[in-house]
């Protein structure tokens, strides 16, 4: 039972970080009319939280590592707290920017210690499973909740109470925490490679930095300068690693061809769900013509369809190779969005939100398996940067599915709006609905063809991966050798190779 009660609390700072992200979307208006940030620093307000989470996520999660999970956990759920209560009453833009820079270093040492966390409480491959999949669907809670809560603190108070949501439920993790969670670290290591976490922050932030640039722009000097620039830095980065003998990354992990597919299949769900949100949005908004509480009402079945298969599809691994499972799940993802393509053509909004929900269900166990399988991949000491790769995989892939499958959408429209006059040749689906009646007629349509394209593309690549999970991800033997750096990965439909306890 006491497993199951540190699950519910680990569950806070997954609440916690989805609930964040979606409420300040909300509070975006007020904060702009009150501070009156330029077009640049809203943008770093919006997205600095972003960048730093995603590049501070391997450095620590191996920092958990060393000083132990737990300790890391809560401190930075401390932290988290103190850098809310700075941004809910920064009185400048440059002073929530920096507050917003703190919550990313203190958000990016919460998701890496849950994991790892879940991995020393449920050494059952079964039991761990069904875990994560709690984990999981405590994003989905998180979404689900913050229009409603968000919006019940907006019309009462200022932009800042958003941020103030944070505070409650830390101070909930703070005093759990130390009587029901485990403590867990890598007793054999020395030492911190801080050189290879800088190189691995600067990297992951300038290629997320440059991508978002890229899908916002469109102009392509400065965001590949960016991008390549960062590949320079994490060669150099992973130069180090197999240089120095206390590594952040443990490149033999990478070796496992399974390992590299669930990783890759991982990546590429969140390629695909963010690469196709906003064209979902706008979709619903501009050319179905709802409004923003009707469209967010309409997208909630697909939120409640990840929620349940995050329990789900745990379950059906007691029955199906767990690698069948993602494959499966991967059939369902693509289904979903090829059913999202029929929208334009007659199928409407029944088709659309029906493709979300069939979506929803096939991502959850893509997502919760894949972790798993990363996670049991490599000794229980190394939990935490296992957790960590697959953290950065996913935001690096929805970064970069922003980048390529908004520019699909772009691209696509702006040739079905060629021969419109009255638009400006780099035109958006805004600027045709401020130009008038005959624009609009014509965007429609336009846009709907460019849906349909991104929602094909996008089932082409979930199917691709489909079929590489189901011809990878098999059930592996025991190594004959059980001091072996790397377990097997957690395939099969018993119990995993994991050690019964972790240092």
């Amino acid at each position: 039972m006491r497993s199951w009660a540190g699950l519910g609390v680990l569950a806070l700072p997954c609440l916690l970080v989805s609930l964040d992200a979606e409420v300040l979307n909300m509070a975006a208006p007020q904060l702009t009319a009150d501070l009156r940030p330029s077009a640049v620093q809203l943008l770093w307000i919006m997205d600095s939280y972003v960048f730093v989470v995603a590049g501070a996520l391997i450095a620590m999660g191996v920092l958990g590592d060393r000083i132990g999970r737990r300790r890391l956990l809560l401190a930075g759920a401390t932290a988290f707290a103190l850098s809310s209560l700075l941004a809910a009453f920064a009185r400048s833009p440059e002073l929530l920017i920096a507050a917003r820079v703190l919550m990313g270093l203190a958000g990016a040492s919460l998701m890496p210690s849950t994991l790892a966390l879940i991995r020393a409480m449920f050494t059952d491959a079964r039991r761990r499973g069904i875990a994560l999949g709690v984990w999981s669907a405590s994003f989905s809670l998180g979404g689900l909740a913050a229009p409603l809560i968000g919006g019940v603190m907006l019309e009462h108070f200022w932009w800042g109470s958003v941020f103030l949501l944070a505070v409650p439920a830390t101070l909930l993790l703070i005093v759990l925490g130390p009587a029901l969670l485990p403590e867990a670290r890598d007793g054999g290591a020395k030492g911190f490679d801080l050189g290879g976490a800088v190189l691995s922050l600067a990297a992951v932030l300038i290629f997320v930095y440059g991508l978002k640039r890229l899908a916002a722009e469109g102009r392509p000097a400065v965001p590949f300068l960016a991008i390549l620039a960062a590949g320079g830095l994490g060669a150099l980065f992973l130069r180090r690693q197999r240089r120095i003998p206390q590594p952040l990354l443990e490149l033999g992990m990478f070796r496992d061809a399974r390992v590299r597919v669930a990783l890759a299949t991982n990546a590429l769900s969140f390629f695909v769900l963010y690469g196709t949100q906003l064209a979902i949005v706008q979709y619903l908004q501009i050319v179905l013509g709802l409004s923003p509480l009707r469209a967010g009402l309409w997208a909630m079945p697909s939120v409640v369809a990840f929620l349940v298969s995050s329990l789900a599809g745990p379950v059906l691994t007691r029955w199906f190779p767990t690698g069948r499972v993602v494959a499966a799940g991967a059939v369902v993802l693509a289904a979903g969005h090829a059913l999202m393509a029929f929208a334009p053509f007659g199928g409407g909004l029944a088709a659309l939100v029906t493709g979300m929900v069939i979506g929803g269900l096939g991502l959850a166990p893509v997502y919760t398996l894949t972790t798993d399988l990363v996670v049991s991949s490599v000794r229980s000491s190394r939990a935490g940067m296992a957790a960590a790769v697959t953290e950065t995989g996913a935001e690096l892939g929805g970064a970069v599915g922003i980048a390529v499958l908004g520019s699909v959408v772009v691209a696509a429209y702006r040739y079905g709006m060629s021969g419109v006059p009255g638009l400006p040749a780099d035109g958006t689906l805004m600027d045709a609905v401020a130009a008038g009646d005959d624009a609009i007629r014509a965007a429609g349509p336009a846009y709907g063809n460019a849906f349909a394209l991104v929602s094909l593309v996008a089932a082409a690549l979930v199917a691709g991966a489909a079929v590489l999970a189901f011809r990878v991800l098999r059930p592996a033997p025991a190594p004959a050798d059980p001091s072996d750096m790397v377990e097997p990965v957690a395939c099969s439909t018993g119990a995993a190779s994991v050690p019964g306890a972790r240092s």
